[in-house]
């Protein structure tokens, strides 16, 4: 028996061109005189994740029409696995039908639901409660959804009826070291039922999660034997065949493992890209300023989506050293992008005209600086507004965080790829990225970080060092650890106390932040959800 792994990007809302995608990808993957089976993810005739949309009255109909569609449509003698809600006695599920000879022949019915991170799937769903086994040319074959597969208990009740292979459908959202966790988890279930598992995973960006295939399969003694390509989509074939020691899967294609920053720059890449496409953007503009962060953000939009639809802007100021004036023009043209510069001097000194009664007798503070990223804001935006390009912003994780970043100025825009990126990890994807073609000026990773908003400032004046401000961020925000855990780690009692306070004090404009790549377990947005309003100030 072929499988066909269907590894698609699709369009959450769409179900009539999810419908068709399914159609197509179904007939290509058809081999005539072969038994095959086509396995497409979690919930593909949505898209994943559907979100409130599960809520519309007109959404069951419209799943009807699409899986009256599939069965018509779909070669008769395939077996075609597919995900879709399905609402049965006035309850929703996330449900898989197994489709042949233009009926359902399987049903099934998620039974184990995430609600932790990124996932609200209590909110919208029932859990199911049966297995599905169905015989695939004298293979039975059981089904499971995504959340199944992390507990023993839904492949265990699969195998009692049965089951001598296990499907699992995935909408897995990537984050760093995914993979090895995706691995293990099949292995461990594989190992402890004795049969062969196959994970298809969907690919694609759906607003600030990435979702990265790696679709892949492992025999029953958790041996990985096949396992396709990160970030693509595409059918990603492997053979099914009963030995004498049973069903097993063939040694098939291993698509080469990304390294980590790798794999976070293709995450980037895809986010962008699918964001600005799904959207409906010609292109995106950005200011570009000499420094690292917007450095690595145009490298990013320029990988996703091409070099003629990135425009990049140089707003100096006279604190604006000529090194970045350079190194930013280096970049443009090395990229070939679009490259324009105007100087916020005239703009800033209105402002100022403007506002003179109001400063008077107050003295110069971050008010000024404040205003010197409004007026670059005020400039992309309408930039954006005129030639309907999407504005991306460049703050990093890092900043975010603590604050270091204004309100309707370097805050302002449609998406931010480095969201949920560290500043030392954004150093890490310009080297990389750099290995992959020189693009980023040497000089803009080699110099201190600086917003040069006042004369000689650079980010580490009133900050601890990156090395120590990342790690504190991560163990704060990721780990949930408390300040006096955070101290017993080593760091300086009063840093921990500050960049905490920063954190905890700056929710009001990470909740007014455009939505960006998400690539950790605990990006600002879905997965974290603080007060802005709040007295508990302790872990």
């Amino acid at each position: 028996m072929k499988v066909v792994m269907g590894q698609l990007n699709t369009f959450v809302g769409d179900i009539k061109g999810n419908t068709e995608k399914v159609i197509q990808v179904s007939r290509e993957a058809d081999t005539a005189g072969q038994d095959t089976l086509v396995v497409f993810p979690e919930l593909t005739l949505t898209g994943y994740p559907p979100e409130d949309l599960l809520m519309r009255d007109s959404l069951q109909a419209q799943i009807e029409d699409a899986l009256t569609q599939l069965a018509s449509e779909l070669p008769a003698h395939l077996y075609v696995v597919v995900g879709y809600p399905r609402r049965c006695d006035g309850r929703l599920y996330n449900a898989a039908g197994v489709l042949c000879g233009g009926q359902m022949v399987g049903e099934y019915f998620k039974q184990r639901l995430p609600n932790y991170q990124v996932f609200d799937e209590k909110r919208y769903f029932t859990e199911g409660d049966t297995p599905c086994v169905v015989d695939v040319a004298g293979i039975k074959v059981g089904i499971t959804i995504c959340e199944d597969i992390w507990h023993k208990e839904p492949a265990d009740a699969a195998r009692r009826v049965g089951a001598e292979l296990l499907i699992n459908l995935n909408a897995s959202p990537f984050h760093r070291g995914k993979h090895k966790e995706r691995w293990q988890v099949l292995a461990d279930r594989a190992t402890e039922q004795s049969i062969p598992m196959i994970y298809v995973n969907q690919v694609g960006g759906q607003d600030e999660l990435v979702f990265d295939g790696g679709s892949f399969a492992v025999n029953a003694d958790g041996e990985l034997v096949v396992v396709a390509p990160d970030f693509e989509e595409g059918c990603f074939d492997l053979s099914v065949e009963r030995t004498v020691r049973g069903v097993e899967i063939a040694q098939g294609v291993a698509a080469t493992a990304l390294s980590d920053v790798a794999a976070v720059w293709q995450a980037l890449v895809l986010g962008v890209r699918d964001y600005v496409e799904k959207n409906g953007f010609p292109g995106v503009v950005l200011g570009l300023s000499g420094g690292i962060d917007s450095a690595v953000t145009l490298a990013v939009a320029v990988d996703a989506l091409g070099a003629d639809r990135v425009q990049a802007v140089m707003m100096p100021f006279k604190y604006t050293a000529d090194m970045s004036v350079e190194d930013a023009g280096e970049q443009a043209s090395i990229m070939g992008v679009e490259y324009d510069v105007i100087s916020i001097e005239p703009i800033y000194e209105a402002f100022m005209a403007g506002l003179a009664d109001q400063f008077d007798g107050l003295s110069v503070d971050t008010t000024e600086e404040n205003l010197q990223a409004r007026c670059r804001g005020v400039l992309l935006m309408s930039i954006s507004n005129k030639k309907h390009r999407l504005v991306l912003t460049t703050g990093n994780k890092s900043e975010l965080a603590v604050g270091y970043s204004t309100l309707y100025g370097d805050m302002a825009g449609g998406f931010d790829a480095l969201k949920d990126c560290p500043k030392l990890l954004v150093y890490a994807l310009a080297r990389y990225r750099n290995t992959l073609g020189y693009c980023i000026p040497q000089r803009v990773i080699d110099r201190p970080p600086s917003a040069e908003l006042a004369p000689d400032q650079t980010d580490q004046d009133n900050l601890p060092p990156y090395e120590e401000l990342d790690e504190i961020i991560e163990r704060y925000v990721e780990e949930d650890q408390s300040p006096e855990q955070i101290v017993a780690a080593g760091f300086v009692e009063s840093d921990v106390k500050r960049v905490i306070r920063l954190i905890d004090l700056n929710e009001y404009k990470r909740r007014q932040a455009p939505v960006g790549v998400r690539i950790t377990t605990r990006g600002f947005g879905r997965d974290r959800r603080y007060p802005i309003s709040w007295a508990w100030r302790k872990s």
